[in-house]
Parts: C-alpha cells; structure tokens; sequence
C-alpha cells in the first residue's frame, strides 16, 4: 500500500482529525470522572488510577493524533478507527479506496 493519500483522502482525514480529538478528548474526561469519584477508595489511590489512565490514553492520543503528515496518514486513520472514534457517515467521507485500506488494516491489528 502506498504510504501517500489521494488529496480528497487527506482533505478529508484533516477535517475528520479535528472530529476525532475531539471526541476523544471528552471520552478521556468522562473516564477521568468516573475513576476520580469512586468514592470507596482514597483519594490518593483515585489519583494513582488517575495518572494511570492519563498516562495510558496519552499513548494512545500521540499514535492517533500527533505528526500528522501525509506520509503518516494512513497510519493516523487506523489508530484513530481503532478506537472507534469516527461514525460510519464520517468514513463516508474517505474514498473507496482509503476505507477497503483502512478495514483491512484494523483487521491485521485489531
């Protein structure tokens, strides 16, 4: 698979990475809610898993999100459709082709 994208592919994908942050953003925040107030453990112990979580969903945030460049597209897309991140009307967005890509690559890492 070639490692550039068709320019609608990539206008596309611009628009659809802002959508994404977005919303994975506030999923971070709603998960940093409800590990900070559980009420049956310390706050010390509600901080650590705090931490714990930020530091997991950074990871995932950076591979999804961080260099954004053409020659990193396609692997930008797939992390951000692994988790789930864009609806079936946003990857309508996408070429035929970009989506066939994208399935066949969730399905190897997934």
């Amino acid at each position: 698979m070639p490692h550039d994208i068709k320019e609608s592919d990539w206008k596309a994908l611009r628009q659809l990475h802002a959508i994404a942050l977005e919303r994975f953003s506030h999923r971070i925040i709603d998960e940093i809610n409800a590990v900070a107030s559980v009420t049956d453990r310390s706050a010390h112990a509600r901080y650590l898993d705090v931490y714990a979580l930020i530091h997991k969903r950074d990871r995932e945030m950076a591979d999804a999100f961080n260099d954004m460049r053409r020659s990193r597209a396609l692997q930008r897309l797939v992390a951000i459709h692994s988790l789930d991140l864009l609806t079936e009307e946003e990857l309508e967005r996408l070429s035929p082709e970009m989506r066939k890509s994208l399935q066949a690559l969730r399905e190897i890492f997934d």
